[in-house]
Parts: structure tokens; C-alpha cells; sequence
């Protein structure tokens, strides 16, 4: 079975500090974010909104793609969210459910 990575984006909703990672398990890191189990910069900004995802097929491709989305100016970033997700949703409540109530909003 092949394993797949996430290259991701997260915010903190009502500044919209972004913050761009990249795992090999997308539920879990969101997890880690929203609770602040690490310590560092979506700790501080309070970053746990996921506004952006995509899939990659390997470890390589998923790290690249990373470097080239944080070397992107905001406004460029912000397009990227915005023609896949235009409403800034938290694209994660798809799998936590809508009871999570967002800290971040």
C-alpha cells in the first residue's frame, strides 16, 4: 500500500496568520494543531483552521511542493486557498464533526 503525504495550510481565522506543512497523516496533524500539542508557531498564532489541503504521492513531491508554496508571496497563497475554498472553511470539520466549536473564529 502506498502511503500519501499532505502538503496543508493553516490559519488562525480572524487575522489569517498562515502557517504551510506537510504530513503523511492529514487528521492527525490538524489534531496536533487545533490542541496545541506542539510547541512553536501555531501554538503562538493559535493556528488550527485548516483552509487548504492536497494529496501527493510521495515524501519528495509533498516536501517540494511545501518549499514552494511558503517561497509564494500572502497574495498568492491566499489565491490558492481562495479556488479551493472561497468561504474559508474549515475544511477539517468534515471529519471532526460540526460540533467542534472553532476557537479561531
Amino acid at each position: 500500500m502506498k502511503r500519501q503525504y499532505y502538503v496543508y495550510i493553516v490559519t488562525n481565522g480572524w487575522n489569517r496568520v498562515l502557517y504551510t506543512g506537510v504530513t503523511n497523516d492529514l487528521e492527525r496533524r490538524v489534531y496536533e494543531h487545533k490542541n496545541k500539542v506542539m510547541e512553536g508557531f501555531t501554538e503562538r498564532y493559535n493556528a488550527g483552521k485548516l483552509v487548504f489541503y492536497e494529496t501527493c504521492g510521495d515524501v519528495n513531491s509533498a516536501i517540494t511542493r511545501e518549499k514552494q508554496i511558503k517561497g509564494w508571496l500572502r497574495k498568492k497563497k491566499v489565491a490558492l486557498i481562495e479556488s479551493v475554498n472561497p468561504e474559508w472553511k474549515d475544511l477539517s470539520l468534515e471529519w471532526i464533526g460540526s460540533d467542534y466549536k472553532e476557537e479561531q473564529s
